[in-house]
């Protein structure tokens, strides 16, 4: 077998073996063409009327940050995502003009393939909107087309560039690279500059607290490149070279008004969604599940929610495992009344347990991903495989063939369609007696960044290009709507989305080792996002991969998470070797020896309890008027070029100014007050305004209040 392809796997940020590299050189630029062939002693590239004798070895190296991970359990899965054996290369003469080549290798040759260089030109194409601010426009042209367009926006000295969805790098982006792409970067997002969530839009905030903004109206990939004059994007384009650009005047509020005004923005959950939120990915039955919430009762620390991620086979996603049932042979769902549940099985009685739970003011949250397993020839998997193919339910290929998964997590799988409604209702169908009979309250839609490839056919006419940034929005608008339909409020808890996910539920920020780097990413996270316009965000506190972290680290965490919009521990998938590794603040002092844990989260749980009904003020209050609830200080305070240097401080809602403690060792933490009247909390002192440093031991987080809201928020800081 000899197999190259132009495009590879398609993977965002790395080459596979059989790949051209770069898939669209430039004029005068060489190419470097990979090939498998694993039983070859010799290859060799047809390249025009010149054969190019090709080597061992790989067309161009793994992108060691695209393994990223270290330690965990999709890590070994991903570094050998990209390897294979038998892999040739060879770098062509420079490509000046439209050049054929193919491949010999043992008396096989493969059919012919073509690279058409490009060049950027001055003319091509056209630029709607834009009004006035675009410069410098370019198009790169081919002889197959138009591909991209390239243009700049002129910055001032002391403009910051703030959004581009959910990023972890840097609240201001001002001076970086990067790209708008949905992809899994597992773990050490911040360090690669790569996210989940991305969106074509940004603020540009200047230093006389005026602004504006923009938003690039594609769901195609998008770059941008900074410096000290300019802002350059570039655009991938479709058969038709247009950009379409909104350019929004205006404070950073209005700028989000207008941006959310196109492209949606959220609506209000149910109070409940502010409580904690407990989650271990090992709690893999009833009997633990049980005995986790049991803990918190019996310790007295408040709970709201838990998320159970290893409920089902894991094999369809729609099916308690150890239920006993007949498998439907055509794929359609099952009523609630086909299972039975084995007494001595893994889940006994979920309908009881949910009972049970609920009886104890706990929501119930079920995990999800958007893939059907392929490796099982029977089975109530299997059937459901060969129903997504027959009727029509995948996404395709471009031969028409159905997608397989590309990507390292649940690889070669199917993906249903979600872009059209049949395939919405068919795939949460199966899922449906889930909500109305065992009345499960939410979904964790967990993935969502598999749709790997250009040419990938979906049902509403969009091809890979354009769709596959979109594929998270469809998944969690799939099951907000499933449960919108049982009467239920839609929460869906994300870590993936795109433009438009502003209106699709809640979302965390992913993958992330229990490190203070990941905790001061991660908080830069939420306020980019919530720039963008999502409401509802948290994180896996203090992380929720590798060992158990230490109980400074802990504790600051969860400290810290009070004071964002969700609050929520989790922990990853260990094969369940000993020592455990949950994050329940038992189990962390246990490990860490450190009998201050409990107490101070139930503490923090407490306080939370209290500040729920704020919170739920707050969430309404900012989807009426756009103004963020977890809020950078830029939106309130443009004109003080100080907030710039504090990047990890936000205000939360409108009267609450938070600065978490980011750094292990810490005694005590300076927080610059802005304008205003400010009281801190603890203390229920006046605290002036400017750099103000307090103490912090473990039970304290800076926090201040607006004086004129204090004496309405005193009893939730002094009980």
């Amino acid at each position: 077998m000899l197999t190259h392809r132009p495009y590879g796997i398609e993977h965002p940020y790395a080459s596979s073996p059989d790949q051209r590299v770069p898939v669209l050189p430039l004029t005068g630029e060489p190419v470097r063409l990979g090939v498998v062939a694993p039983d070859a002693e010799r290859v060799v590239c047809e390249w025009g009327s010149v054969e190019l004798p090709m080597e061992r070895g790989s067309a161009a190296a793994a992108d060691a940050a695209a393994l990223a991970g270290g330690e965990g359990h999709l890590s070994e899965a991903q570094a050998k995502s990209l390897g294979a054996d038998g892999a040739w290369s060879v770098l062509t003469p420079p490509v000046t003009e439209p050049v054929k080549y193919r491949f010999h290798a043992g008396g096989e040759t493969t059919e012919w393939f073509e690279a058409s260089p490009a060049a950027w030109v001055s003319s091509g194409g056209e630029i709607r909107g834009g009004d006035g601010r675009v410069q410098g426009v370019e198009w790169l042209t081919s002889a197959e087309g138009v591909h991209r367009a390239r243009f700049s926006f002129a910055l001032g000295p002391d403009d910051h560039l703030v959004g581009f969805g959910e990023r972890y790098d840097g609240l201001d982006q001002r001076g970086r690279s990067l790209d708008a792409v949905v992809f899994e970067q597992y773990k050490s997002q911040g360090v690669h500059g790569r996210t989940y969530l991305p969106m074509p839009f940004a603020h540009v905030v200047d230093s006389s607290g005026s602004g504006w903004g923009f938003h690039v109206r594609t769901s195609r990939r998008t770059w941008y490149s900074s410096d000290d004059r300019q802002l350059t994007v570039e655009v991938a384009l479709g058969d038709e070279p247009v950009v379409d650009l909104g350019i929004y005047e205006g404070s950073a509020t209005e700028v989000l008004k207008a941006f959310l005004d196109e492209v949606g923005r959220a609506e209000e959950l149910p109070s409940w969604v502010f409580r904690l939120w407990a989650s271990g990915n090992e709690w893999n039955t009833q009997e633990l599940v049980t005995a986790r919430m049991d803990a918190h009762r019996d310790l007295a620390i408040p709970v709201g929610a838990v998320v159970i991620e290893a409920w089902s086979d894991e094999e369809g996603i729609t099916i308690w495992r150890d239920a006993r049932y007949d498998v439907t042979a055509d794929g359609s769902a099952h009523p609630a009344a086909d299972f039975a549940y084995r007494a001595d099985g893994a889940w006994p009685d979920p309908k009881a347990m949910i009972d049970d739970l609920h009886a104890r003011g706990i929501k119930v949250i079920l995990w999800q991903i958007p893939l059907q397993k392929t490796e099982f020839s029977t089975g109530q998997v299997a059937a459901d495989a060969e129903a997504m193919v027959r009727d029509g339910h995948a996404v395709l290929e471009a031969d028409g063939t159905a997608y397989h998964n590309r990507g390292w997590w649940f690889p070669q799988a199917l993906m249903p369609d979600l872009s059209v409604q049949r395939t919405r209702d068919w795939w949460t169908d199966k899922r449906r007696y889930l909500v109305e009979d065992l009345d499960v309250d939410g979904f964790k839609t967990d993935g969502g960044e598999h749709a790997w490839g250009h040419d990938l056919v979906y049902a509403d006419g969009k091809l890979g290009d354009e769709g596959n940034n979109l594929y998270p929005v469809h998944y969690a608008r799939t099951f907000g709507d499933l449960l919108r339909s049982a009467g239920k409020a839609p929460v869906t808890f994300s870590r993936s989305g795109f433009t438009g996910s502003q209106a699709h539920g809640i979302y965390w920020a992913g993958d992330e080792d229990s490190t203070w780097e990941a905790f001061r990413s991660s908080v830069t996270a939420g306020l980019t996002a919530a720039s963008c316009g999502i409401v509802y965000w948290g994180w896996d506190l203090a992380g929720f991969s590798g060992p158990v972290p230490d109980s400074e680290l802990y504790l600051r965490a969860a400290a810290a998470s009070v004071f964002l919009p969700i609050m929520q521990y989790h922990s990853e998938f260990n094969h369940h070797q000993l020592p455990l590794r949950d994050r329940t603040p038992w189990h962390v002092a246990e490990t860490t020896g450190d009998d201050r844990v409990v107490p101070l989260f139930r503490a923090y749980a407490e306080l939370r309890e209290r500040l729920v009904p704020y919170l739920t003020e707050q969430a309404a209050r900012t989807i009426s008027t756009d103004r963020p609830l977890m809020r950078p200080l830029f939106f309130d305070h443009a004109d003080d070029p100080e907030v710039w240097n504090h990047p990890y401080q936000y205000l939360l809602g409108d009267d609450l100014l938070i600065n978490p403690v980011l750094e292990p060792g810490a005694t005590v933490w300076t927080t610059y007050l802005p304008a205003g009247d400010w009281i801190d909390v603890w203390t229920g002192e006046p605290a002036g305004t400017g750099r103000m440093v307090r103490e912090v031991p473990l039970d304290v987080v800076p926090v201040y209040a607006r004086a004129g809201r204090w004496e309405r928020l005193r009893a939730v800081f002094q009980p």
